[in-house]
């Protein structure tokens, strides 16, 4: 019997179709990402563009709280509630995206200032962050996938695994702000 608050799909079923978008906005997302270590920009646009890494933050730390609300409801079983929280995780992580892209463009690199310890933490955060954010991408968009086309049998099973890394990388992408903010 089907439970009446689930909310109905979003989309369509089209496997092949979804397949080639979510494979083909991964690899274009992780081109830009790469790309954007050859790529400066030289402008003055009359403000610090660090302000762009610390929007990330924000919108990392906001994602990291709608990822536990959406946890919650989907526990309260409030499942539209639910959609909508995830859409909008959706949304500010293409936010993010945007926002990241800005910062790596108009901001010269900047080196950790830490030293001992501190390093060692710093750089492995920032390592599994940046990591499991690459990896993470497709894997989000297939689990959004399955529960805008109504398989919730499949939808859960890859959340479990999908969340945590999710929440990992918005958690720590905060962190690793907030460590480095001091250098810029």
């Amino acid at each position: 019997m089907k439970d009446m608050n689930l909310p109905e799909p979003s989309f369509s079923k089209n496997d092949k179709l979804a397949n080639i978008l979510i494979w083909s906005v991964s690899a274009v997302v992780f081109v830009v990402v790469v790309l954007l270590h050859e790529l400066k920009l030289d402008i003055n646009l009359g403000f610090d563009v660090h302000v762009f890494a610390q929007l990330n933050a924000f919108i990392n730390g906001f994602v990291a709280i709608l990822l536990i609300v959406g946890l919650y409801l989907i526990k309260a079983k409030k499942y539209l509630l639910h959609k909508k929280v995830m859409n909008l995780a959706i949304v500010l992580s293409l936010a993010f995206l945007v926002s990241y892209i800005a910062h790596h463009i108009l901001a010269d690199s900047t080196s950790f200032g830490g030293l001992g310890v501190v390093k060692g933490i710093y750089y492995f955060i920032l390592i599994t962050h940046i990591l499991l954010a690459g990896l993470s991408l497709p894997f989000i968009l297939f689990t959004a996938y399955r529960a805008s086309i109504s398989e919730f049998t499949a939808h859960k099973r890859m959340a479990k695994f999908v969340f945590p890394v999710w929440l990992y990388v918005a958690v720590t992408g905060v962190i690793v702000y907030l460590m480095i903010s001091p250098y810029y």
